[in-house]
């Protein structure tokens, strides 16, 4: 694998298969990219050769619109040790990812235009990921005092999110949607009642077998109630993070039916990780919504091929390794995803068809966020995704361009692994042999976020 910052260039990645929901495009074409923008989709190598093209072989690959993560901690400002913006977007680009959208739970929070601003700034002066800051509903996210959403909506903020902690005030979430009822950002709900902020996994069997305090489904479905009767009423458009839970997804599926604008994301961890890696204590594997039980896994693979659920999100959460150790009640939750999250959910998903797959990482984060990307099209961006489906690899952690190197899935082999990240028309990452993942990955000269 070779990693690059390369500057944007006229480029054809020729022999590649294609797939761009949004085209209705599965076939093998070159993707002609000229100035960082795509200029042409060809059935084909070009019919004269531009000497000032640089030719990119890509047979064996699937290429993708450039996928998206809407759901990243970032760490940055207030703790560095966990991750810096840098190491961040490096493990982005290490991942497959063309860009990802910030969550505010920094210190301090992400819930001013001014620090909106400063993290649109330093991404791009980074160069590669392109970054979205998402800005927090309420001041430093505690839930009761309004932040200042339309200044941050002028400033770039995508969306608003007091992620990490559910907006503990109805009333100020009620007020904050219907003044911002008019603005296109959505609101990110994170739904967990704060009186089961004790429970340490999901109430459940194992649970009760260990003999630690849980937090139930309920936990996450009540929440998730309370915020979509909110947008009903506002006229709000709305989105739920990190679904985890059954009893969610049928809140869910109900508030459609009312006519809520409501949309949902899924992790890796939440379509196959369950309680049972918790029955021995381990406290690597502590994560916030908890890892829940096989019924809960098994309604979310459903609810993402039946349409219900149609974004994929890392949650991207690191710590330091020692932050993850025991005691059990006293580590950190969470755990880095943006290395693994393309090839855990994949496997995961292996009955999905591949557009839906691609969808899902790609155009409906695109919609939902509100950002340019998503497609293939020519004249779009040329932000690009490169997939090899059949290159199976082993979870390594310890490569991982993240400062996090705890993950769930450590020591498994997934078949499909990111082979191509394209920002910009600037190669950040090219699998070139599948190897190991080695190489420290660029983040300079491609341009940031817009």
């Amino acid at each position: 694998m070779t990693a690059t910052s390369q500057a944007a260039a006229n480029q054809d990645f020729v022999g590649a298969r294609v797939v761009d929901p949004t085209l209705r495009l599965d076939a093998v074409r070159t993707v002609v990219v000229r100035r960082g923008v795509v200029a042409a989709l060809l059935d084909g190598p070009p019919s004269a050769a531009d000497p000032q093209a640089e030719r990119v072989d890509c047979a064996g690959m699937v290429l993708c619109p450039g996928f998206i993560d809407p759901h990243v901690h970032l760490r940055d400002p207030g703790d560095p040790h966990k991750e810096t913006l840098a190491s961040g977007l490096a493990a982005a680009a290490a991942g497959g990812f063309t860009a990802v959208a910030a969550m505010p739970n920094t210190r301090p929070a992400l819930d001013s235009s001014e620090s909106v601003e400063r993290l649109r700034h330093d991404a791009a002066a980074l160069g590669g990921v392109r970054c979205y800051p998402i800005g927090a509903i309420t001041l430093d996210r505690e839930g009761t005092r309004i932040a200042p959403l339309r200044s941050m909506a002028a400033a770039g903020a995508v969306a608003f999110s007091d992620d990490g902690a559910t907006t503990k005030s109805l009333k100020a979430l009620y007020n904050a949607a219907r003044y911002a009822s008019d603005l296109p950002q959505r609101f990110f709900s994170h739904c967990e009642d704060d009186s089961f902020q004790d429970g340490l996994m999901h109430e459940g069997e194992i649970s009760d077998r260990l003999g630690v305090p849980g937090s139930p489904s309920i936990a996450e479905a009540a929440i998730a109630a309370r915020d979509l009767l909110v947008a009903q009423v506002s006229g709000k458009a709305w989105h739920l993070c990190h679904v985890s839970a059954a009893q969610t997804l049928d809140v869910l599926r109900a508030a459609r039916s009312w006519g809520v604008d409501a949309t949902a994301e899924v992790t890796a961890h939440h379509l196959q990780c369950t309680d049972e890696m918790l029955a021995g204590f381990n406290a690597r594997y502590r994560v916030n919504p908890p890892l829940r039980s096989s019924s809960d896994t098994a309604a979310m693979r459903r609810a993402v091929a039946d349409g219900t659920i149609t974004v994929f999100a890392s949650d991207h959460a690191p710590h330091a390794e020692s932050e993850k150790e025991p005691p059990f009640s006293q580590a950190c939750v969470g755990f880095s995803g943006l290395e693994v999250a393309i090839g855990a959910t994949f496997n995961a998903l292996g009955d999905v068809p591949l557009a839906v797959m691609v969808a899902n990482f790609s155009s409906n984060v695109a919609a939902l966020l509100g950002v340019s990307g998503g497609t293939l099209a020519p004249g779009s961006p040329a932000d690009i995704t490169g997939l090899r489906l059949n290159r199976a690899w082993s979870v390594n952690p310890a490569v991982f361009a993240s400062k996090g190197k705890v993950t769930p899935f450590e020591g498994m082999t997934f078949a499909v692994k990111p082979a191509l990240t394209v920002v910009g028309g600037r190669v950040l990452m090219h699998d070139q042999d599948g190897d190991a993942r080695t190489e420290r990955f660029a983040t300079s000269s491609a341009r940031g976020a817009s």
